[in-house]
């Protein structure tokens, strides 16, 4: 198949919705498909194809709390021709903004089948564009928007049962296919870095010989709640016999709100935000590291907590009813609903031997152990071969997907 995949950020640009595009592709490539991306670029002066990637002219976002990102203009006669002449099997959208409007209009003038990923939950993030007054109307325009890209798609897909619930709000009645994310086990495996380099992250990250240390990776944006994780912090890891800390890495426009909010509730000694940090030198971080946390309700699924899973840290995330199943409850990972049960997860698993800590380590990475590049392509390879009506070998190996 000649598959086109469609979303407004790509590498070197890192988030869930690059990881996850990133693991599909090279999922993809190697079971023998080609893939195109087409993505936002706002230092391309003209449409170009690089190694795979056709690169769009784009607008610099100014703000902040977008990093940055292009916007890419929906409509480009220049854009159609290249796509054209690819000639795709399939066109798969991974974002909404402008290169995804143009991928629901490409599709329809090249008469290809359109697949739909919802990654994100829209809803959580209107405050970024608009004052609270407005957010009513604002969201009605979203659910609108997304119900036109939902009408247009051949077929829904979504890791997370969230977006069947906000696809109902948004008055879309189509079923939505459960394709978890995944990401590759390799690349976290604690065996790749020596202990040599592990002492050295610890040391930059304050990290002391007989702490306890819980991770938390992702952006430093209000929808995350890491206002939560500190809230617990000071409330039952603020003593000094406790050997329990907080390590926050991300870069986002919260971060120094946060950190003075640390400051403000004496924890500064207790918590450690990065910033911003290369996605290669993740890795090693959680190794570094015993547990991965989140209060975030915004999640579809994910990927920050995949890859946690993947370094053999066991997952404390807040309850969400939408996200259950996500991992083994009280194997690879705890759900909890009160600051008081989060504080006994914790304190539970710092209890343990480091001897039991390891083992916990090596059972969460076993548990997880399956090739996810390969696993998710063909996933998708199975919708992908429904909508197109082109065969594909090979695809009923792997566990059935969920329609919710």
């Amino acid at each position: 198949m000649k598959i086109a995949l469609f979303a407004e950020t790509y590498l070197p640009y890192i988030n869930g919705v690059v990881t996850h595009m990133t693991i599909l592709r090279n999922g993809l490539i190697k079971l023998g498909h080609d893939v195109l991306i087409v993505t936002a670029d706002p230092k391309a002066k003209h449409h170009y194809i690089e190694d795979g990637v056709l690169h769009c002219p784009a607008h610099k976002t100014r703000s902040k709390r977008f990093y940055g990102y292009g916007l890419a203009n929906p409509f480009s006669r220049t854009r159609l021709k290249i796509l054209k002449e690819y000639n795709p099997d399939i066109l798969h959208m991974h974002q909404e903004f402008g290169v995804g409007l143009f991928a629901a209009k490409a599709a329809d003038r090249l008469g290809k089948p359109f697949v739909y990923t919802l990654h994100t939950m829209y809803d959580e993030y209107i405050f970024y564009i608009a004052p609270k007054i407005f957010v009513p109307a604002i969201r009605g325009i979203s659910h609108r928007y997304a119900r036109y890209l939902a009408n247009k798609a051949d077929a829904l897909t979504s890791p997370s049962a969230k977006a069947e619930d906000f696809f109902r709000r948004c008055k879309v009645k189509k079923q939505v296919q459960l394709i978890p994310n995944t990401v590759q086990l390799e690349e976290f495996a604690p065996e790749n870095f020596s202990e040599k380099e592990v002492a050295e992250v610890k040391e930059k990250l304050g990290i002391k010989p007989d702490e306890t240390v819980a991770i938390f990776v992702g952006r430093m944006g209000k929808e995350k709640s890491v206002e939560d994780l500190l809230e617990y912090w000071a409330k039952f890891f603020n003593k000094p016999e406790d050997k329990i800390r907080l390590v926050c890495v991300g870069d986002g426009p919260m971060l120094d709100p946060w950190k003075k909010m640390a400051e403000e509730l004496g924890i500064s000694d207790k918590v450690t935000f990065t910033g911003k940090i290369d996605h290669d030198n993740v890795p090693v971080i959680y190794t570094a590291c015993n547990l991965f946390v989140t209060a975030s309700l915004t999640e579809m699924m994910s990927v920050s907590m995949l890859e946690g899973l993947a370094a053999g840290l066991p997952v404390v995330q807040k309850y969400d009813e939408f996200n259950v199943g996500q991992f083994e409850e009280g194997v690879s990972g705890y759900t909890f609903k009160t600051g008081e049960e989060f504080e006994k997860i914790i304190r539970d698993f710092a209890a343990l031997s480091p001897e039991e800590k390891a083992a916990k380590k090596q059972q969460i990475r076993n548990s997880n152990a399956k090739d996810g590049e390969i696993r998710l392509a063909k996933r998708m390879l199975k919708v992908y071969s429904e909508v197109s009506g082109i065969p594909v070998e090979g695809l009923y190996d792997t566990d059935e997907m969920t329609e919710v």
